[in-house]
């Protein structure tokens, strides 16, 4: 690291291809640096807009469309500009060589259709969004890649030497192109790269793809199960999930040491009651070790966003944490879980955003008639 610290490495080391292949920063600032599809990789990393960002974030200073980071920070929670710190301490920014950390959302596909999410990143939503007058084409899936072969001609020299990749959805483990790419990289003898998945984790069989074969072929591979809830109200959340088959999928990769697995929740208004309950849960189950865990704040829709809670519900709600955290402290539990825990509560306690519980209400009970479903009796107490 060069003697003074950048606002943000992302701009040096990060590559991330989302909706309609534009490269942006990050996945959560809105700041579009060029189009994969239109330009070379060289093009948007050795551009204008790119180097404007660095000059900034090399003098210290943020950028007003890095919000997520800015707010997640000011009210408690772990921010991705401060993780990616933790991941990348060594990199000097004074020699900006190839990114080496890529996020590639090739597409929309997904097989579930999760109340916090949309038809933008899942494909499974699609219908649902027709019936709400929110589809954002005339079609389900959506290419953010249009041609992957060439995606590779453009990109395959930092891919190479890339250090991790980054999978997120749609679902990345139904998306054919993710496992073309590790069958690229298996090919090329690229495979002392990092994987790292954001995936429902519903399926390790894809077409005529066996995802547990392809991933012997790297020494780490990090899932990130995006598990919300357990059992009905789990199914619930993240519509079409069967959490049997999380149960089964756990235990077929159990025996595999190159492989972590943590739960990662995305905690919005829809879980934050019962993330202790989910934590218990599968520890008892032992589906994860103590520590296994990573939170996902979630900051949009703002009516999913837990700082809407009523002071009412939010007293509630600080109670049933401090139970829970004598719980942790009885069972000897590590602080650092504890603390992830508290970031949720700090940053829920941070803002009274209360004028939106009443739309969130509105939202569910919209989903809950369209789907059939009662979700409603499990938030409002």
């Amino acid at each position: 690291m060069s003697s003074k610290q950048p606002y943000c490495l992302m701009p040096w080391i990060h590559f991330h291809v989302g909706n309609k292949g534009v490269v942006k920063a990050c996945c959560v600032a809105n700041i579009p640096l060029g189009n994969i599809n239109d330009s070379s990789l060289e093009d948007i990393w050795e551009g204008e807009k790119i180097n404007v960002l660095r000059e900034k974030f090399a003098a210290g200073q943020l950028d007003k469309r890095c919000g997520v980071c800015i707010n997640m920070e000011a009210t408690g929670g772990k921010s991705i500009r401060q993780e990616t710190f933790e991941k990348f301490p060594d990199v000097d920014i004074s020699e900006p060589l190839l990114p080496i950390y890529f996020d590639i959302r090739f597409s929309n596909v997904c097989n579930f259709r999760c109340r916090t999410c949309w038809h933008g990143a899942s494909s499974k939503w699609f219908s649902d969004a027709q019936q709400l007058g929110r589809a954002i084409g005339q079609q389900a899936i959506l290419k953010n890649i249009h041609d992957f072969q060439q995606f590779i001609n453009k990109t395959g020299e930092a891919l190479l030497e890339a250090q991790e990749i980054y999978f997120a959805g749609g679902e990345p483990l139904v998306t054919e192109e993710h496992y073309l790419l590790l069958e690229w990289l298996i090919a090329h003898k690229a495979t002392n790269i990092r994987l790292r998945y954001n995936t429902n984790f519903s399926k390790l069989h894809f077409k005529q793809y066996d995802v547990l074969e392809l991933w012997n072929h790297f020494p780490k591979v990090e899932i990130l199960a995006s598990i919300d809830g357990f059992g009905v109200l789990g199914e619930i959340i993240r519509k079409d999930m069967k959490w049997t088959d999380i149960l089964k999928n756990r235990e077929k990769i159990r025996v595999l040491p190159h492989i972590d697995f943590k739960i990662a929740p995305t905690v919005s208004v829809l879980n934050m009651r019962h993330l202790p309950v989910l934590y218990k849960e599968v520890i008892q189950l032992n589906l994860i070790d103590e520590t296994d865990l990573y939170i996902n704040i979630l900051e949009r829709p703002q009516y999913y966003n837990i700082q809407i809670f009523p002071a009412t519900q939010k007293a509630e709600i600080n109670q049933l944490y401090a139970d829970f955290f004598n719980w942790m402290t009885e069972n000897n539990i590590p602080e650092s879980i504890k603390a992830l825990f508290q970031e949720c509560l700090d940053y829920m306690n941070a803002k009274d955003q209360s004028q939106y519980w009443e739309q969130f209400l509105v939202e569910t009970q919209i989903l809950d008639e369209l789907r059939d479903e009662k979700l409603l009796k499990y938030i409002k107490k």
